[in-house]
């Protein structure tokens, strides 16, 4: 299974790994900014954090390893092994913030939904992989799909965890409607959709959840409360003005105007140092890797490997713009990372896993020259 043929590094993919390259470092920058001065007890964020890079890259480098297509076969052992994850940390699992959603491992804290986004993304590849129908799918043939979607979903949402379970409704539409749906089902999801929205707001949102909406909707109702996050974060990004105040000379960020501005806020911290020049230049590359996925998924050598790799690309571009939107108060702070750049070994193992995934794809592109991981 692990075996490589020597052939696949003739398609080794160096402008796919040069991006993923490029983000890091300015990630790892970044964030070093952000954590300094360190606090004067336990390992500083960005000395934790390049540890969780170079695991990463391991990842990276055992993923691509083994060819994709053995995915239909670990897909629901691995499946069942999450969700064993998921109700492990909510039974037993390590509680901060009022929320219960961490594993401790010793060496780092394992959030177990993290890793239950790419998940469902090899899931439901590999079922629509399997099962493609010419006319379209049907609500009938979306049952699976929606409770393979819905079991995570809900022990996330009790953890509680609002915004990673949105994540895994936004991995569904995403690739639900990528593959082809009768026109009666797009009309049967929109209006269970809508239904599911309105029955949330009622009976499934906390108080401070629907705080959180109310504060994005008009922040400077209460400045020093809810609302400090948002109005500091569009404080820091306006700040930097042309061409910002220079590295590591952000001042909302070093004077702690700033909550949370390794993890969350990063690209606070990044707008005000660098200012819109350096923030244009961050968000091309990164929305060029993006686009650099969409190819790889374009000329995938079989369906699986294109819904695998379009997967990736829209669980790591959703987050991206949430993450991107909630800091310049376009959204509502619901506590989603920025991929690669906020601080958080489990947001970035499973990327660095997506993105191993991506370049298992683009390896793998030729039929001729790929045997079964031999």
């Amino acid at each position: 299974m692990f075996r490589i043929d020597r052939r696949l590094f003739e398609h080794f993919d160096m402008v796919l790994m040069l991006l993923i390259f490029l983000i890091c470092t300015m990630a790892f920058f970044n964030l070093y900014s952000a954590s300094f001065p360190p606090k004067g007890y336990g390992m500083p964020p960005y000395i934790r954090q390049g540890y969780f890079f170079l695991m990463g890259f391991a990842a990276f480098v055992f993923i691509v390893s083994f060819d994709y297509q053995e995915l239909h076969s670990w897909n629901y052992p691995f499946y069942v092994l999450t969700i064993l994850l998921l109700l492990f940390a909510f039974v037993a699992g390590h509680e901060a913030g009022g929320a219960q959603r961490w594993i401790n491992l010793g060496f780092f804290k394992l959030q177990p939904s993290e890793p239950a986004k790419l998940m469902l993304v090899v899931t439901l590849a590999s079922y629509y992989s399997r099962k493609e129908i010419n006319d379209g799918y049907a609500i009938k043939d979306l049952v699976m799909p929606i409770v393979l979607t819905g079991i995570p979903f809900v022990l996330i949402l009790l953890e509680p965890d609002l915004g990673t379970a949105l994540m895994l409704g936004i991995i569904f539409v995403s690739m639900t409607v990528f593959v082809k749906l009768r026109m009666s089902t797009y009309l049967i999801m929109g209006s269970l959709g809508i239904g599911a929205i309105l029955f949330a707001w009622e009976s499934l949102l906390k108080p401070y959840q629907k705080q959180r909406i109310a504060t994005f909707l008009n922040p400077e109702q209460d400045p020093m409360g809810h609302g400090y996050q948002v109005l500091q974060s569009k404080i820091a990004v306006g700040s930097g003005g042309r061409f910002g105040k220079g590295y590591m000379e952000g001042t909302q960020g070093h004077l702690h105007f700033l909550p949370e501005r390794h993890t969350d806020f990063a690209f606070s911290v990044w707008g005000e140092e660098w200012g819109f020049a350096g923030s244009v230049i961050f968000i091309g590359i990164y929305f060029l890797l993006l686009l650099w996925g969409l190819y790889v998924a374009m000329y995938a050598k079989d369906r699986f490997g294109v819904l695998l790799a379009y997967g990736v690309v829209m669980l790591i571009f959703w987050q991206a713009v949430i993450n991107l939107f909630m800091v310049m108060g376009f959204l509502p702070v619901v506590g989603i990372p920025l991929p690669l750049v906020s601080y958080g070994g489990s947001s970035l193992l499973t990327t660095m896993l997506g993105l191993g995934l991506l370049m298992n794809v683009r390896m793998r592109r030729f039929p001729n020259s790929m045997g079964r991981g031999e």
